[in-house]
């Protein structure tokens, strides 16, 4: 990281998941746009059978955009920057593409050969340059409509999604007195401000005319005075500030751990206190922290288990609480310890748990009174609470009973007991927002454990949720070695204490929905007890007031928080795009991924708070609307088919791929626990991770060349072209891999013997020098170097049972009580012309 030190004199670079939205208050919020409008649900009988295809060239909907002049003037004013914007509609070969009508009848080959990229704004050169990464901050729609009128012609969703803490290669860092923010209201300075002249800045968000401090006169880059337009506040559109006493309400915490296990007989006999022991022990001086760091543990069964780690101790010493009604903390002083002065207590610790509780019979768990403990523990430090449970809470506080009727899966009648059962983990998730403490948690369990109601402590703390549904140190060791990777990532990735974020818009928008893990404390600030760099969120918005006198609208995302050092720091990303006023730029500039996983979003609330019918039946009805929109404004065109503009071709393809995820599918056995895990999933997950979910990357090996391939450090990494979901790509001589995401491991699926010259024996690629495989190491070596979650590759053999879960993410296919991708295409052609 550059860390820039902005005192005149010296200039220093060092290296360095349910209710899962939480609206304002009723007063305080603005009513969201209806979701879905009244057309017929959609029903699974198969009607028509889908007529032969024929192929045709591929088409996909990005569209490479040119900059306009750049700009000449050192200090140029909003109104010339809005005139350097100019529209689409005077770029007629933007439109051409990102407009051109597609018939999704007819064409067949819609993926484009690589992943998919975000649509780049319609902007300046200088300013697309200075724009926000679309992995940090995308818009649904990248040209924003001056009206919410136009808004609702294009029946299209507007938000942001949002992956504000992700781990960066390079963030520049800055050390001054003096942060610049609007006085009107609070923007931070950024890239997208315009300078009246050297002593006058005006907002970009609320077009407050503010002066220049004089300390901001000098450039630390340049070591000149006299250029305020040149300062790396000014130059980038994400920074990181180090923030004074005035950010903080007390003196930075420390990085405080505290973990809570799960020692009944079920938790001993899954196997999961070995892996958890062992890559704890491995992992100790790798975890996020300095000197002050302290750690503490909690097991429990019906008894909850402090353990004294004081470092004038010789051995630990295990305090038993057995009163779970009116739970107390023995000593308050030796059980979260100095982890650098007790490292050898909690290392004889974590060698001797698994051993302790071995022999153990107690099958009953007392989940609450230890989460009730934990609080107790952490409320004067704040922190981390890592909780390990592996069955359904039976004793105490926020006992559960089982709401699954397996008889009842595959009823139409609709999936009930969504919403959680009790409000203790929720009031509990409250508490710990309020003091800092975030609660993250591990579902272990093959059996149900009722994650609707026990997601709530995580979910209104900030905090994150993993599930493993099968986990088993004999049955199930892939699930282990999953877990193993997950728990590896999760104590060392980087953290964030006592953080809240805001996140501010141009006049005339206004917020009105969030998504995501987090306890709103105002109307635009979530409070986040933790932050973690592997949580994406979500906003819907409206249009509040005309913006026909601007042509850029910004957004900009602030998050405070304390680093893991004890430093208080301010992290920043500010987006821009351009305002339009004609209904075929609002098309030509969606983003169809950003949309999906909006809408997914919303899907998910809706099916919480009505049903899931009735979610499913408004993502149809998304589809309807927006291609009806089009045809009948845009496109004109009076021929047969099924429409889209290219910018939009994939769309009914990814709503039919989110009908027939575990979260939103109907007539299948899901289990109620993985139903629930899925949407925590799709609330809390950055958008890359919910795409590849939704729809995952297929290649083909067996065949791949080094055409089109990347050159990277000495390295040769093959670019195999993207394969559609279906069965119809698949060939008993091939070899394929699927990249599913951090929710399901990258699958290699042989459907015969492996081909002699891949020599494939294990879940790895040999370390063979034949060019194929130094290929195929290369790609996947690539594949895990492009997102932080951990991910294993299963090899699938033609008999193999699991190869079951390859075939089910072929989304084009048609599955149970499910349409095809022709089907669907012909079910929203029907509903178009009732």
């Amino acid at each position: 990281q550059a860390v820039i030190n902005l005192v005149p004199s010296t200039l220093m670079f060092v290296t360095l998941f349910l209710e899962s939205s939480i609206p304002p208050s009723a007063d305080m919020t603005k009513q969201a746009p209806p979701f879905g409008y009244g057309y017929p649900s959609m029903q699974p009988a198969y009607q028509q059978r889908p007529s032969p295809r024929t192929d045709s060239s591929p088409s996909h909907g990005r569209y490479n955009q040119t900059g306009y002049q750049h700009l000449s003037q050192p200090f140029p004013n909003m109104s010339q920057l809005s005139a350097a914007l100019g529209g689409l509609s005077g770029v007629p070969e933007l439109e051409v593409e990102a407009l051109r009508p597609v018939n999704l009848l007819q064409e067949r080959n819609l993926l484009p050969h690589r992943p998919l990229d975000a649509p780049e704004p319609n902007l300046n050169a200088d300013l697309k340059k200075a724009n926000c990464s679309p992995d940090t901050f995308r818009c649904t729609l990248t040209n924003i409509p001056q009206t919410q009128a136009l808004l609702n012609k294009a029946r299209l969703p507007l938000g942001l999604l949002l992956h504000p803490f992700r781990d960066l290669a390079q963030l520049p860092v800055i050390t001054s007195s003096t942060i610049v923010r609007c006085r009107s209201c609070r923007t931070y300075i950024n890239p997208f401000v315009s300078f009246l002249d050297q002593r006058r800045w005006k907002c970009s968000l609320c077009y407050r005319v503010n002066d220049v401090p004089d300390e901001f006169m000098y450039n630390p880059v340049t070591r000149s005075y006299g250029e305020p337009h040149k300062r790396p506040e000014v130059q980038n559109s994400t920074v990181e500030f180090i923030a004074s006493s005035d950010y903080m309400l007390r003196p930075p915490q420390p990085a405080v751990y505290l973990f809570v296990l799960d020692v009944s007989h079920n938790a001993v006999d899954a196997g999961y206190l070995d892996v958890f022991c062992q890559t704890l022990l491995e992992n100790l001086d790798k975890m996020p922290g300095d000197t002050r760091t302290r750690v503490g543990f909690i097991t429990f069964n019906s008894t909850i288990h402090f353990y004294n780690l004081h470092e004038s101790l010789s051995q630990p010493q295990m305090l038993v609480v057995s009163d779970i009604d009116d739970i107390f903390i023995p000593t308050h002083d030796s059980l979260l310890v100095n982890l650098k002065e007790s490292r050898a207590l909690v290392r004889v610790l974590l060698t001797s748990l698994p051993g302790m509780f071995s022999q153990t019979r107690e099958t009953h768990s007392a989940l609450g009174p230890a989460l009730q403990a934990a609080y107790k523990l952490m409320s004067s430090t704040g922190g981390r609470v890592s909780v390990f449970q592996t069955q359904l809470p039976t004793l105490g506080a926020g006992l559960l009973q089982s709401r699954e009727d397996p008889n009842q899966r595959s009823s139409t009648k609709g999936v009930q007991h969504l919403g959680p059962a009790t409000d203790f983990y929720k009031k509990l998730a409250l508490d710990c927002s309020g003091q800092q403490i975030g609660v993250d948690l591990f579902l272990l369990s093959s059996q149900y454990s009722d994650l609707a109601s026990l997601a709530c402590v995580s979910k209104y703390s900030a905090g994150s949720i993993f599930y493993y549904p099968s986990l088993h140190h004999v049955h199930n060791p892939a699930q282990l070695d999953k877990f193993q990777k997950d728990l590896e990532r999760y104590l060392t990735r980087k953290i964030g204490f006592e953080a809240v974020m805001r996140i501010r818009c141009t006049k005339g928008l206004s917020i009105h929905t969030f998504h995501g893990n987090f306890f709103v404390r105002s109307t635009d600030l979530l409070s986040l007890a933790n932050v973690n760099p592997d949580s994406g969120f979500a906003v819907q918005m409206s249009i509040e007031e005309s913006m026909a006198d601007t042509s850029l609208a910004c957004f900009q995302a602030a998050l405070l928080y304390t680093s893991s050092k004890g430093k208080r720091r301010i992290r920043v990303h500010t987006l821009c795009l351009p305002v339009v006023s004609q209904l075929s730029d609002v098309y030509a500039g969606a983003d169809v991924q950003a949309i999906t996983c909006l809408l997914a979003n919303m899907a998910i609330d809706r099916s919480i708070s009505s049903s899931l019918s009735d979610a499913r039946d408004a993502l149809v009805n998304a589809v309807v609307d927006s291609l009806s929109a089009y045809k009948n404004t845009v496109s004109n065109l009076q021929q047969s088919g099924l429409i889209a503009p290219a910018a939009l071709c994939l769309f009914p393809l990814y709503v039919l791929a989110l009908l027939k995820q575990k979260a939103l599918r109907t007539g299948t056995s899901t289990k109620l626990d993985e139903r629930v895990f899925a949407m925590c999933e799709f609330k809390s997950q950055p958008l890359q991770q919910i795409m590849r979910t939704v729809h995952p990357d297929l290649y083909r090996l067996d065949t791949i060349s080094d055409e089109g391939a990347l050159h990277l450090n000495d390295c040769i990494v093959p670019q195999p072209h993207l394969l559609h979901l279906t069965a119809e790509k698949l060939t008993r001589e091939g070899a394929f891999l699927m990249d599913c995401g951090s929710v399901s491991p990258a699958m290699l699926c042989q459907l015969t013997e492996v081909p002699e010259k891949m020599n494939l024996v294990s879940t790895q690629i040999p370390e063979l020098e034949t060019p194929l495989s130094e290929r195929l190491r290369a790609l996947l070596a690539w594949l895990q170097d492009s997102r932080t979650f951990s991910s294993t590759l299963h090899v699938l053999k033609d008999d193999a049972s699991a190869k079951t879960s390859f075939f089910q993410h072929l989304v084009e296919d048609r599955s149970e009580s499910a349409f095809s991708y022709y089907e669907f295409l012909l079910h929203i052609q029907q509903q178009m012309t009732k």
